[in-house]
């Protein structure tokens, strides 16, 4: 390797982080200059703590919610749905708006690589869920709720769990033919598993539970529900399955994501 090559190294490493920054940049500005669906993003979650509490503040631990008192059951149940809205749902959903609009095509024609590109977006949702799981976790404090304690727990699950569904998510958005059909494609997988993993009404079936626990739902909401309401640390075999369908979900992205728009 020549000199002349070790010494053009850094300029394009610091070149790349700095299209990563302006694209996370770009996502954020993008985000709040709809207020409306920032606003819903944020509010949505606060309001369903909210009811919770409200409704359930006064039970205390039970069998019926694993030990744990409702609300105990809701916080982590409730912040992995809004880092699943963030992460999966939203992001399937403008991927394929993106493209059909031509903006996809517009940015691969640009010097920013594509896989800065998706750590953008990883990054902003990433951003997004933070606020998300601190406003949850600041309502449920005041009905109760103990603050967590394992904090580095908490942000491994987070990221780990964020880059899996944003993977998932751009897996998905690869198979959605229009803008249109997106919303309906991304929720025909998101509705069912949310009910069958536990994240609404604990599941008291034994064989359920075991099948959705291979499945990236159920595991999140546990890896989740440890730190945030039982105080342990991080839980290594549903961190292993959420990577797994990481892994899946990339494979699939790689192979089948499109830039252009499907032609009619």
């Amino acid at each position: 390797m020549t000199a002349a090559a070790v010494a053009v190294r850094p300029p394009r490493r610091r070149s790349n982080l700095r299209l990563v920054a302006h694209q996370v940049r770009y996502e954020q500005l993008s985000f709040w200059r709809n207020p409306q669906s920032a606003i819903f993003t944020f509010v949505f979650p606060v309001v369903f703590v909210t009811i919770m509490g409200a409704l359930f503040g006064s039970v205390g631990r039970s069998s019926y919610f694993g030990g744990l008192s409702a609300l105990q059951y809701y916080v982590p149940t409730i912040a992995a749905l809004c880092v699943l809205g963030s992460c999966y749902g939203q992001l399937a959903v403008a991927l394929a708006a993106r493209r059909q609009n031509g903006i996809l095509k517009r940015i691969r024609a640009t010097p920013l690589p594509a896989w800065a590109y998706f750590i953008g977006l990883l990054a902003h949702c990433i951003l997004v869920s933070i606020a998300d799981i601190a406003l949850i976790v600041g309502v449920g404090r005041l009905y109760g709720v103990p603050f967590p304690s394992h904090w580095a727990a908490i942000a491994l699950t987070l990221v780990l769990g964020a880059a899996a569904f944003c993977a998932l998510g751009v897996a998905v958005a690869s198979v959605i033919s229009n803008a249109e059909a997106a919303p309906a494609v991304a929720q025909l997988v998101l509705f069912p598993l949310l009910f069958l993993s536990g994240t609404y009404l604990p599941i008291h079936s034994q064989m359920l539970n075991q099948v959705t626990g291979w499945l990236p739902i159920r595991p999140f909401n546990e890896a989740l529900t440890g730190p945030l309401s039982r105080h342990t640390g991080a839980d290594w075999r549903h961190l292993a399955v959420l990577a797994a369908w990481g892994v899946i979900g990339a494979i699939v992205a790689v192979r089948r994501f499109r830039w252009d728009p499907r032609p009619e």
